[in-house]
């Protein structure tokens, strides 16, 4: 797991052969005016999932983690509180492997994401994101999804 600011994203091109893809689109995209939905960057092997949501208490949340794509979650507007944990042998909850996510029973400690940070989730990262830090609060993040 990774987390930085979007202006530090030059020091992780090199950690995987395609996160130059996923860091030139965070950082030359225009999210004021990009609609919520899927935009594929290089085909299936990178793509974005531009999403606007309200933030959740934490007991209705559940760690994740995803074995065919890393996730790099940036925060275009708001703030929120991310859940993690690295994975090793929790319990599964529920698995859908067709959507490349599973759900776990585990505990989490918590980091807080604002306003041009971002998160990197490798496959081994169980995450729990979009969590309220004391009160519901409209957020606007990319999801770049990265073939691992």
């Amino acid at each position: 797991m990774i987390i930085d600011k979007i202006e530090n994203t030059y020091l992780y091109k090199t950690i995987h052969k395609r996160f130059g893809k996923a860091f030139e689109y965070l950082i030359n995209s225009d999210f004021n005016i990009i609609e919520n939905g899927t935009y594929p960057i290089d085909g299936e092997d990178v793509f974005a999932i531009v999403q606007e949501y309200n933030t959740k208490d934490k007991s209705i949340a559940k760690p994740e983690a995803h074995q065919k794509y890393i996730d790099i979650q940036y925060i275009h507007s708001g703030s929120e509180l991310i859940g993690v944990n690295t994975l090793n042998n929790q319990p599964v909850v529920v698995s859908e492997p067709d959507n490349d996510i599973a759900f776990y029973k585990a505990e989490t400690s918590f980091i807080k994401l604002e306003k041009e940070m971002f998160a990197i989730f490798f496959p081994h990262d169980l995450h729990m994101p979009g969590i309220q830090i004391s009160n519901p609060e409209k957020v606007k993040k990319i999801v770049i999804k990265i073939k691992a």
